[in-house]
């Protein structure tokens, strides 16, 4: 039966040479996915020639401490409760709740402005009306006016 082994390096000419001499009973090689996108298609042809897989992993690494907890707090979510009672009613971080979320919630400050501005600047911009003019004339600063644009 061949070798399998798990690189975790660019493989160059060079480092495939080593790894033939290294494993002359090679069959399977197996890489991180973003590793196995660089190696040149030369390289992978001339591989499978010689009778060696060359085979992207999916995952490695550690599992995530909290993936069960992703439904629950989905659903506390969903009831109304906030991040904070969450964090208590599961016993995590309220941190992990904002990561763990797939709504909407955002964490930070909330605007200033009714959505209506936001959408009000959006128009006014797509009609070709200058940054500073939608600034006097919603009577909010140049700089927000930018902020809604680009958002």
């Amino acid at each position: 039966m061949g070798d399998k082994i798990h690189v975790s390096q660019q493989l160059s000419l060079r480092k495939i040479m080593e790894l033939l001499e290294k494993y002359p009973d090679l069959e399977k090689i197996s890489c991180p996915q973003s590793l196995y996108l660089r190696i040149p298609k030369k390289y992978l042809e001339a591989l499978s020639e010689l009778g060696v897989e060359v085979e992207p992993v999916k995952r490695m690494g550690r599992p995530k401490k909290y993936f069960k907890e992703r439904k629950n707090v989905q659903e506390l979510l969903d009831k109304g409760k906030s991040p904070d009672e969450i964090s208590k009613i599961l016993n995590i971080p309220v941190k992990t709740v904002y990561y763990l979320k797939t709504s909407k919630l955002k964490r930070g400050r909330k605007s200033n402005y009714p959505p209506r501005t936001d959408l009000k600047v959006k128009k006014l911009h797509e009609n070709g009306v200058p940054a500073k003019e939608i600034s006097k004339k919603l009577e909010i600063p140049l700089r927000t006016v930018y902020y809604f644009i680009k958002r």
